[in-house]
């Protein structure tokens, strides 16, 4: 199949893994126009527990559409980081929907919803992924995520087996976070990545904060330096979790996490990633609907080559699609 058959191996220039890194969000990539982005609409979904996702919606104008594919990004990325922007596009040309989805505090949607961001927020992308997917209808669905995205997608694919979604057919995890704790650590062991997060994540804490005045003050956060610090504090002061081990755990993906998996699932992840340990994914104990795919090159969530700095899978996951949906 098209996104296990081919190993991806960049010109010399590209294969250095934090170069690798930093172009996969590179606006640089993004420049130029874009028909997914020119025809999205914006859309809020909400939960039976009444929380509101923001997403954008767009579907095919002059074509009938090949089906529907649900992007989903990482950590303090939203669905205008490059990385979505640009599968989005090869994706809506090569004829599909395409629907970006927000977490909650991601993108402009901090309003929304009094409750701040934790990874272990499943239920309320599961029921976001699941409307839309509904609403699709006949349509063949994807889903897509990508870092922390690709964490929830793994627990969206597991999730299934207590309520399946009938028409999604494949979920792909790219550059997955397996093990939260582990991730951490190494992104404050680089200071680039670390100043890169640290600085996001203080500026969402600080508008949270504005638009929240009487139920948060992040004020001791703003002097910390580590992901891990700012972490322990706030979760010190706004969750149920005794620590951040336990927080870590109860979305980690280790060993036989995903083994149950029931729909068709493709992992993909670079041995050179300098977030995710690549030893975890050797470890993974994986049933016969689950595919990995381990490359050399890619870093985080980059996987870039060429002149105009294109991520391979953005083709591949075209091609792989319609591979899915002409066999169907």
């Amino acid at each position: 199949m098209a996104l296990t058959s081919e190993s991806f191996r960049p010109a010399w220039y590209l294969r250095n893994r934090h170069l690798q890194t930093i172009l996969a969000s590179s606006s640089l990539r993004a420049r130029g126009p874009n028909p997914m982005t020119e025809a999205a609409r914006e859309m809020i979904v909400t939960t039976s527990g009444g929380v509101r996702l923001l997403g954008f919606y767009s579907p095919q104008k002059s074509i009938k559409s090949n089906g529907l594919v649900i992007l989903l990004h990482g950590w303090e990325g939203s669905v205008d980081s490059t990385y979505i922007v640009c599968t989005g596009k090869a994706l809506y040309r090569r004829g599909y929907d395409i629907f970006r989805l927000n977490f909650r505090d991601h993108g402009d949607s901090r309003h929304l919803n009094q409750g701040i961001f934790y990874a272990v927020l499943l239920e309320e992308v599961f029921q976001a992924v699941h409307q839309v997917c509904r609403k699709a209808e006949r349509l063949p669905a994807f889903l897509t995520g990508f870092s922390l995205g690709g964490n929830f997608a793994l627990r969206i694919a597991r999730r299934m087996l207590r309520t399946p979604i009938e028409n999604l057919r494949h979920v792909v995890a790219i550059s997955p976070v397996l093990d939260p704790a582990k991730s951490t650590s190494e992104i404050d062991q680089y200071p680039l990545i670390r100043v890169y997060f640290l600085k996001k994540w203080i500026r969402s804490l600080k508008k949270k904060q504005q638009l929240f005045p009487d139920v948060y003050d992040f004020a001791p956060l703003m002097s910390l330096k580590s992901i891990q610090a700012v972490t322990d504090l706030l979760l010190q002061h706004y969750s149920d979790f005794d620590s951040a081990a336990e927080y870590f755990k109860a979305y980690s993906l280790l060993k036989d996490a995903v083994k149950d998996v029931p729909v068709d699932t493709t992992i993909i992840t670079a041995a050179d990633d300098p977030i995710i340990p690549v030893e975890d994914f050797y470890q993974l104990e994986l049933n016969g609907r689950t595919r990995l795919c381990i490359h050399d090159f890619g870093g985080h969530n980059g996987f870039i080559d060429g002149f105009f700095l294109k991520s391979w899978y953005e083709q591949q996951l075209a091609d792989f699609f319609d591979e899915i949906v002409q066999a169907a």
